[in-house]
């Protein structure tokens, strides 16, 4: 049942399909649309809500940006990603000068920066909607507003502890599915502007999250990615506190169901309930992603992660030790303010130790409004690109040695896309997380296959039908 904030969001929709119908007799075809995504699976599924409201309302999904409404869900983890949008919206005022009913909307992560949104209202007068991470829910609303007002609209929440449940969502896959079971983080680490952009942690409530995977599977889903900035803190701040271990023990028991993934799991949070769930739970993918950020016990002290080198490595073997043949993934930043040669040393030690299936590998971005921004001893660019290099040099000769042990074994596969390289075959992952191609055809996508993997080729297998 629809609670109050929804049924006042399906109104709007009305309205606004009034609004798209008057235009499209106006103009004697339908009116397209395009989302953009930038960032992470919390994006990701963001635009998934966006794009399901836009079907709503009688918008037609176009293919690129030559559409009546483009909507860029941005990203500002990193300078480049801010970038990247500016860039962009010099093409997007050119096609709009020549298609005089196309609207251009900005939201997401970037938008929650005052200094942004500043310079958007001052120098990008023609976007015509902004909006931020805490308001999405209220799209139709906002949409419903620049129709009817014919001038800018910018609606940005600075936090929220509202969750709207039961709005339109269209999925990417048919098959998989991300599920946001939390919003927003507490741990303010020092390098990171995320807690600042998305607020602080707010829990769905487990049945909630329950309703809604068992209307995914219903709708042929077999793989969920639940997501949250910090899925081991999931469900303190819930009036009935449960812990994540706990959510994850109730989906699995949900019938239908094939696989259950989760990022992002920050290693103070990791708990030996969690790992033993992990264990216990047949549906739940042997993959973690734990992110390390540094090996050096001092640069994560000032980085505020809350664990040291020695409690991360005592984390990896607890995880070994319940599931063997669990793979590990993580991220680590070269070039923190600060960083000396040693504790680059310490971080390829731990890499070294761990011996990662792969690894995201990332130069420090300084980003504005983060207290790692205004240290004084930024690490000079050539240094911190030697360290880089070396670093990802140590990562993929492990990844791929890693790889190597997998080779020749029949193991499940799901079927997730053809292959755009190789004709005749499709594209899968492994439970670990990795890539196989193999022969197949479409009719194949969304199921999983025992495949045989007939040869390594680093980061990916080519692979044969077990039982062909």
């Amino acid at each position: 049942m629809r609670d109050l904030e929804a049924n006042l969001q399906y109104e709007y929709m009305d309205k606004v399909r009034g609004y798209v119908k008057q235009q499209e007799e106006q103009i004697g075809r339908p009116l397209t649309f395009y989302v953009k995504t930038f960032g992470c699976q919390m994006n990701a599924r963001d635009s998934e809500k966006l794009v399901g409201i836009l079907e709503n309302i009688g918008y037609v999904e176009g293919e690129d940006e030559h559409a009546d409404f483009v909507v860029y869900n941005t990203c500002t983890v990193r300078e480049n990603a801010n970038n990247k949008v500016y860039g962009r919206l010099g093409y997007l005022q050119n096609y709009k000068k020549k298609n005089p009913i196309m609207k251009i909307a900005l939201c997401g992560c970037m938008m929650q920066e005052p200094e942004v949104v500043e310079n958007i209202r001052k120098h990008y007068k023609f976007v015509d909607i902004v909006f931020g991470t805490h308001n999405i829910f209220k799209f139709a609303e906002i949409l419903c507003n620049n129709f009817e007002s014919g001038s800018q609209v910018i609606d940005i929440w600075k936090d929220t502890d509202q969750i709207v449940e039961d709005l339109p969502i269209k999925r990417k896959f048919s098959f998989k599915s991300g599920v946001n079971i939390m919003f927003g983080c507490n741990n303010f680490c020092s390098y990171c502007i995320v807690p600042y952009v998305r607020g602080r942690e707010r829990s769905r409530e487990p049945k909630d999250i329950i309703r809604e995977i068992e209307g995914l599977v219903a709708d042929g889903v077999c793989e969920i990615m639940l997501l949250g900035q910090n899925v081991n803190s999931y469900g303190k701040n819930l009036d009935e506190p449960i812990s994540f271990a706990q959510l994850l023990r109730e989906v699995n028991k949900i019938e239908g169901l094939k696989r259950i993934r989760f990022m992002t799991s920050h290693p103070k949070d990791l708990s030996d309930e969690l790992i033993l769930a992990m264990k216990e739970c047949d549906k739940v993918c042997k993959h973690l992603h734990l992110p390390l950020q540094s090996g050096s016990s001092r640069i994560l002290k000032i980085m505020n992660r809350s664990y040291d080198k020695e409690k991360y490595l005592d984390e990896v073997k607890r995880l070994r030790e319940q599931i063997p043949d669990i793979a590990l993934t993580t991220d680590i930043i070269v070039g923190f303010p600060g960083e000396t040669e040693e504790d680059f040393l310490e971080t390829m030690d731990v890499v070294k130790k761990v011996r990662y299936d792969s690894a995201f590998t990332f130069i420090y971005s300084k980003r504005t409004g983060t207290r790692a921004a205004s240290m004084s001893d930024q690490v000079p660019e050539d240094v911190i690109k030697d360290r880089f290099d070396r670093l990802l040099k140590e990562v993929q000769t492990i990844s791929a040695e890693k790889a190597e042990q997998y080779e020749g074994k029949v193991m499940p596969v799901l079927a997730e896309e053809m292959d755009d390289q190789k004709d005749g075959y499709v594209t899968g992952r492994l439970d670990n997380n990795s890539i196989v191609h193999f022969p197949g055809d479409s009719s194949m996508i969304g199921n999983i296959y025992n495949v045989r993997l007939d040869e390594c080729k680093g980061f990916y297998y080519m692979g044969e039908l077990a039982d062909a």
